[in-house]
């Protein structure tokens, strides 16, 4: 059974991994980072991190499947919004594409620390050195994160756009995702350019990714789409030119 036959089936799919990427992520910034890591205090920051290292692996790993489930809604994705606009849905997909590559590669920033403070190199180096160390490379995490959240806001920026153009979604659901992509970007860049005005948007200028992210999950898991409008739109002249 492949896409155009059921999408809804394979819709429901996106949503459960949709979910699971919402909770994955929701782990790794408030459970593991926002317990372990303490701002401005790399000695404190180090020592948490020192004394729970299975948490911080089970951050990492939770991360690692989150950019798993990344390539499969990737996929879906493409498959539901090309009939709107081919060129556009294979854009958000490239977008994507270096948003999950960026991310993935960013997770060797959080097993330095893990590195760092294992016994050899506990015994070769002073504490206060260590603690620095670890802060910086969490620190590099954090940007990483935020360059990797500028592709991911302009794919969903895109992809809300091609909802808001389809015939078998709500267009409600497209400006939440387009609300969604301009507070990555936004918050991503100013955390980058501007990191005073980043501190007073935080973590208010993410409600709306949260929102619309959330949105489109849960429709995806209890709605589905129109399928027949689906259809014909994927079988329109425009969208069949394009394929």
């Amino acid at each position: 059974m492949n896409f155009a036959q059921n999408p809804n089936f394979y819709l429901r799919l996106a949503g459960v991994a949709y979910l699971a990427n919402i909770a994955l992520g929701l782990f790794g910034e408030t459970v593991v980072r926002g317990t372990l890591v303490v701002a401005g205090d790399a000695a404190a920051t180090a020592a948490n991190i020192a004394n729970s290292p299975g948490l911080w692996r089970a951050g990492i790993g939770g991360d690692l499947l989150m950019q798993l489930l990344d390539i499969p809604l990737i996929v879906l994705f493409y498959l539901l919004l090309k009939p709107v606009h081919h060129g556009l849905a294979i854009t958000a997909t490239l977008f994507n594409i270096v948003q999950t590559s960026v991310l993935a590669v960013n997770k060797l920033a959080l097993v330095a620390p893990l590195l760092l403070l294992a016994p050899a190199a506990q015994a070769a180096m002073p504490a206060e050195l260590l603690a620095q160390l670890t802060a910086f490379w969490v620190k590099m995490h954090s940007h990483g994160f935020g360059i990797g959240l500028i592709f991911f806001g302009v794919t969903c920026i895109i992809r809300g756009y091609l909802i808001v153009k389809s015939e078998f979604l709500p267009a409600f659901l497209g400006y939440l995702l387009i609300a969604a992509g301009g507070s990555y970007v936004l918050n991503s860049a100013a955390q980058l350019l501007a990191p005073d005005l980043a501190t007073l948007l935080f973590p208010w200028v993410l409600a709306p990714s949260l929102l619309g992210e959330l949105a489109i999950t849960l429709w995806f898991l209890c709605c589905g789409l129109k399928t027949t409008a689906w259809q014909a739109q994927l079988n329109s002249p425009a969208a069949v030119l394009a394929k």
